[in-house]
């Protein structure tokens, strides 16, 4: 099928070659043979996160200090208690399109996405931002913008240390007591698909932390969905909530049911 004088995204005028409109059976069966590709996808994409968590780590040595909304703040403080943290270096500072009003257009559409946080705190796992600009510029443009990720200031070397002082990235690193280790690094197309509470886990060490991942021996590991919660119901330490379990596990075996018919 063919359309022509339709007006694209850009405002100019294209011909647009759409693929072939089929019966109901015919559009199915090309559903199946693409889901095919796309189940092998997901698996390939989970064996990579298990690769990626049997990284080793690197040791870091530096004494890193920020500003923070309460002043001067240490590298183990951005962790919050929690012994995974994910950095994402956001470009907002002078000479940055869009300063002082915005910040870095790629960033900020990075900052857009971000799931609510209360779910990676509750992996155990801290998501910040830092930037050059101060924090009365930091403040300010999180509250025009409705963004509450918590978000520091560079002081130092930080930036250049760990290759985001001339392009955006995300660092993650963990902790084991007063020890700061960095254990992944990722930018370029890479970053594009940060946002997600799945992939912000994905890229930590410690996972999703849900039992049918193939990680390390002795990681912590929890039931498939039993921790999923309303954000404003997280409880630490709190057992999983007894009807979601059986919700759960009901929908869980629904869904196990239905893929072994389908297979038959």
């Amino acid at each position: 099928m063919t359309t022509s004088d339709e007006k694209g995204t850009t405002g100019a005028r294209t011909d647009m070659r759409t693929p072939s409109v089929v019966s109901e059976e015919a559009w199915e069966a090309a559903r199946q043979q693409l889901l095919v590709k796309e189940k092998a996808h997901t698996r390939a994409r989970d064996a990579l996160a298990a690769e990626r968590r049997r990284m080793p780590w690197m040791a870091v040595k530096a004494d890193y200090m920020f500003e923070g909304p309460d002043g001067k703040t240490s590298f183990i403080d951005l962790f919050d208690g929690r012994r995974q943290l994910i950095v994402y270096r956001a470009f907002y500072e002078p000479g940055v399109f869009g300063w002082p009003e915005h910040a870095c257009r790629g960033c900020s559409l990075v900052a857009d996405q971000v799931a609510h946080l209360a779910h990676l705190n509750a992996r155990d796992t801290t998501l910040v931002f830092v930037s050059r600009a101060p924090q009365q510029d930091i403040a300010r443009l999180k509250e025009r913008m409705g963004w509450d990720i918590p978000w520091f200031t560079l002081t130092d070397r930080f930036d250049a240390d760990f290759g985001v002082d001339e392009w955006h990235g995300t660092n993650v690193f963990f902790r084991d007591g007063d020890q700061v280790l960095r254990t992944y690094f990722l930018n370029n197309r890479g970053d594009e698909q940060m946002g997600n509470t799945w992939n912000y886990l994905d890229i930590t060490p410690l996972g999703r932390q849900e039992l049918w991942e193939d990680s390390p021996e002795g990681y912590p590991q929890t039931q498939t969905y039993k921790w999923w919660n309303w954000h404003d119901s997280y409880v630490d330490d709190a057992p999983p909530d007894k009807k979601w379990v059986e919700v759960s596990d009901a929908g869980e075996a629904a869904f196990r049911a239905e893929n072994a018919k389908n297979k038959g």
